[in-house]
């Protein structure tokens, strides 16, 4: 009886383990996406509709190749060839828009009022969470938040005046 009793508690206990992982991969697949494409519609940002797992990757890789296949002269606007899927969406969808980078989304602001405010108001505009690994190998401003990347800004800032770059 003790026996079954144990086989019935361990089959319990994987049963529980495989729905929270099931429904931890369901929302990193297909919920949380969703949820977040709504969101940004919400905003007033258009863009691609999210496909599950690749997102935009497979599309920009096809236009990303048969734009390096083509030859180029330096007279030519050059974004179409740089970023040929950024530029096509920014053409259908809007200065403010987004993609997807598999399952998460990339917005894309063009308009420089709102480029600058996301530049002056740091602690509404947070970097996403990286992996804690990567914030330990990531060094420099690059990995600086909040007042702290104020603060380095503040000191870089001066060695990027025009006068002291053409010295």
């Amino acid at each position: 009886m003790e026996a079954s009793l144990l086989s019935t508690a361990m089959l319990s206990i994987v049963a529980i383990g495989f729905l929270v992982c099931s429904w931890g991969v369901l929302n990193w697949v297909w919920l949380r996406p969703k949820r977040l494409e709504r969101l940004l519609r919400q905003q007033g940002f258009l863009g691609t509709p999210y496909r599950l797992l690749i997102g935009d990757m497979k599309e920009n890789h096809q236009m990303t190749k048969r734009a390096e296949s083509k030859p180029t002269s330096l007279t030519d606007n050059i974004a179409p060839h740089v970023i040929p899927f950024i530029h096509q969406t920014v053409q259908k969808y809007g200065k403010n828009c987004y993609t997807w980078l598999g399952p998460r989304p990339r917005v894309v602001i063009s308009e420089m009022e709102l480029v600058r405010d996301i530049f002056n108001k740091f602690n509404d505009f947070q970097k996403p969470s990286t992996n804690p690994l990567v914030r330990l190998l990531l060094v420099g401003l690059v990995s600086k938040e909040g007042k702290t990347w104020a603060k380095h800004r503040r000191i870089i800032n001066p060695a990027f005046n025009l006068d002291r770059l053409k010295e």
